[in-house]
């Protein structure tokens, strides 16, 4: 098990892994919001260019999981959290994520589907709180850079650092 960063080099094999496990939210998350491929090459090199370093877990010598960290002043985001199918469940996510929590003394803010149940869990698990409806969408319109629709259709949960 490794967790590095990653470099262009590994455009293909992020893309794959986002794709591959972001097909759990076809049928769950708002039918408007879903398109193939889920993470297009040209949004992916956007979130990029806006400042999202991803970090990827490597098993067996190729990435089966990856994460990003988007620094925004006073807050990280954790961006873009994915784990190949085969190697869900397997303690990948967990690992990136306690990994980039040491990278940063900030509160940490996670977004993510309301509908997304099960990453939801994860996060509870690993110590995040659900915040409010209205701490959420004033969150997501001052962090992010999503739709409207998005927007309704999506959480924010804090990290145990996040005073709110």
């Amino acid at each position: 098990m490794t967790i590095r960063t990653c470099t262009a080099a590994d455009l293909p094999a992020i893309f794959d892994i986002v794709n591959d496990a972001a097909q759990a939210y076809k049928g769950v998350i708002p039918a408007d919001c879903w398109h193939e491929p889920y993470m297009p090459m040209d949004h992916l090199r956007s979130e990029i260019a806006a400042g999202v370093r991803f970090w990827g877990y490597e098993g067996d010598g190729e990435l089966v999981g990856v994460m990003g960290i988007q620094d925004r002043g006073d807050v990280d985001l954790i961006r873009h959290a994915y784990v190949s199918t085969v190697r869900r469940n397997s303690g990948v996510g967990t690992s990136l994520l306690a990994f980039l929590e040491r990278q940063t003394e900030k509160p940490i803010l996670i977004g993510t589907w309301a509908a997304a149940t099960w990453a939801i869990r994860f996060y509870e698990k690993n110590r995040y709180r659900l915040l409010s409806r209205e701490d959420t969408v004033r969150l997501l319109k001052k962090y992010w850079s999503i739709p409207e629709r998005q927007i309704e259709s999506s959480v924010v949960l804090a990290s145990p650092r996040w005073a709110g």
